[in-house]
């Protein structure tokens, strides 16, 4: 096979990675927090967590969830925003050898009961703010353990007592609940403190993550991660990062704008796991939608590192007080989870002096699979190159290589390619080739210089600010409402996330709205696949076996 953009590799970056140094997560960070105790790992609204405190709060939590009778192997699962509790939870499951599964904040409750009953996780860590959504589905779910925390629970005192009481009686942002039997975070840490960690062996083939996603059909499943799949994917992403950092003083600490949730696979694996490798430090970001606090955190702050999306990145080029932030630090803004917009690139550029550097990745590669050179100084509009040990190909429908320039199918091999699907063997088997590569559903060119351009989408997947959503969702449960007999869903663009979704129905009740069927999205549907537009129809376009065509509704 041709490699042909290995010779645009920046110069000594390797074509392979050699052999992986750790066996798992949790050998990965161990090896951090005994080269870099005394430094900051993470810092939010002003208070730090070092390495030193992650290590020893982590091995509690650990200890802790080994008290319950958790056994290697067995699912826990974390619903909280960026907060402090979120790395210690992901680095005491990884210790204790069990799997995290990563929930959106913001699900509904028939969401997180799909997610909770098909990866069958037996304890959940959920924030305060989200513990009704639990409460709505706790019946139907497989749960034995729940751990509830509040945003100040590992805040010092009386920080973390003020920002609690604040949003509990001030905001209201922690409507009332009740789960019977549930555990306080802090009652666990003690608990923990108090128990044995044992160790566990572990091996690199072990799943150490479940990430869900949409994949081609619609129904969330998960892309089993193992550990050799996120360590792989944190040396690669630090390889390659390394043109960009060089210039960053050896005695300063490298500083990286987590304004990215950690639940979706950039910010976990990008974030918050390759920052942990280098021994450098997270600003946490809880609320990235809230502009005008995020702004007023970066003005307090020196940082190196920017990972976004395109929508969070014009969003804040385009706010006014964004001018007054000292980007001069800045050494990389990468972008990943949806296309750049050229116009997005230019203004950050314009504002920040920084070019947007964009890569490309699944929940199913961890997620790096390619990227621009990082120390490169103009926006390419393409993806960049694979990453060192990845190799992308171009195939037609019938799994034919197509030349350089010709359109077809992205497939991807690497050592960060997911070990599959969660419980769902054919769907495994159908998201692969005969040779064991990798089809993304994206439809791509490889440039003769062996640059990737994306330039459609198999699949019919509407990316919402970097989420992916999928319209057969959205369509059985809007199908699920009275009075609805058909529906569709499209992606239409729309200039701050990207793609927004418009719905088309048909309907046999004249009592049925536009209002009405938003708010029955509203209660059955996270945000970003709520319907931006409502369109009613006499009849949806249909094939001659009655499938509907949602390109002819695109067009």
């Amino acid at each position: 096979m041709e490699r042909p953009w290995l010779a645009h590799y920046p110069e000594g970056m390797p074509h392979e990675m050699g052999a992986i140094p750790f066996e798992t997560i949790a050998d990965l960070l161990a090896a951090s927090f005994a080269s870099y105790a005394d430094r900051p790992a993470f810092r939010l609204m002003g208070a730090v967590l070092t390495y030193r405190e992650l290590d020893a709060a982590s091995a509690r939590f650990a200890a802790y969830l080994q008290s319950l009778g958790l056994n290697a192997g067995d699912r826990v699962a974390l619903m909280m925003p960026n907060v402090f509790q979120y790395p210690v939870a992901v680095a005491g499951i990884a210790r204790a050898g069990l799997v995290v599964v990563n929930v959106n904040p913001l699900y509904t409750p028939r969401e997180l009961e799909h997610q909770l009953v098909d990866s069958g996780a037996r304890a959940i860590v959920i924030l305060e703010n989200m513990a009704l959504t639990l409460q709505k589905c706790r019946e139907a779910v497989p749960l034995e353990y729940v751990i509830v925390t509040g945003v100040g629970d590992m805040l010092p005192f009386p920080k973390g007592a003020i920002v609690n009481f604040v949003l509990r009686h001030v905001k209201k942002a922690v409507p009332a609940y009740s789960l019977p039997g549930a555990v306080r975070w802090r009652q666990a840490m003690a608990a923990g403190g108090k128990a044995h960690l044992k160790p566990v062996a572990r091996r690199a083939e072990d799943p150490a993550v479940l990430q869900y996603t949409g994949g081609t059909t619609g129904v969330a499943k998960g892309a089993t991660l193992t550990h050799r799949n996120i360590v792989a994917n944190v040396l690669q992403s630090e390889l390659w990062n390394e043109p960009a950092v060089r210039g960053i003083p050896a005695d300063e600490q490298v500083v990286t704008v987590c304004a990215l949730p950690i639940y979706h696979i950039f910010g976990f694996t990008v974030n918050m796991l390759l920052s942990l490798r280098g021994g450098g430090c997270n600003l946490l970001i809880p609320n990235p939608r809230d502009i005008p606090g995020l702004l007023k955190v970066l003005k307090g702050e020196r940082f190196h590192l920017f990972p976004a999306v395109n929508t969070l990145f014009g969003a804040i080029a385009r706010h006014p007080q964004a001018r007054e932030v000292d980007w001069s630090h800045v050494r990389l803004s990468v972008a990943g989870g949806m296309a750049v917009q050229k116009a997005t690139a230019d203004l950050w550029e314009s504002v920040t002096g920084s070019s947007i550097c964009e890569g490309y990745g699944l929940s199913e590669t961890s997620p790096s699979a390619s990227c621009n050179i990082t120390s490169g100084t103009r926006f390419t509009g393409t993806i960049g190159y694979p990453l060192p040990s990845t190799d992308f190909r171009i195939l037609d429908d019938e799994e034919h290589e197509m030349p350089a320039g010709e359109r077809g199918e992205i497939v991807i091999r690497g050592p960060q390619v997911m070990a599959g699907y969660w419980n769902r063997p054919e769907e495994t088997r159908r998201a692969f080739t005969v040779d064991g590569s990798f089809k993304t559903g994206d439809i791509g060119v490889i440039d003769a210089d062996g640059s990737i351009r994306i330039v459609d989408r198999k699949k019919d997947m509407i990316n919402v600010s970097g989420f992916n959503v999928y319209p057969n969702e959205i369509e059985d449960v809007m199908t699920r409402m009275p009075g609805i007999v058909e529906a569709a869903a499209i992606g239409v663009a729309d200039e701050s996330s990207g793609e927004a979704v418009k719905l088309f129905v048909v309907t046999s009740d004249p009592a049925v709205t536009a209002e009405t069927v938003k708010a029955y999205c509203r209660e059955n549907l996270t945000g970003y696949k709520r319907p931006r537009d409502v369109e009613f129809r006499k009849e949806l376009p249909k094939t001659s076996v009655g499938k509907v065509l949602r390109r002819a509704l695109r067009d």
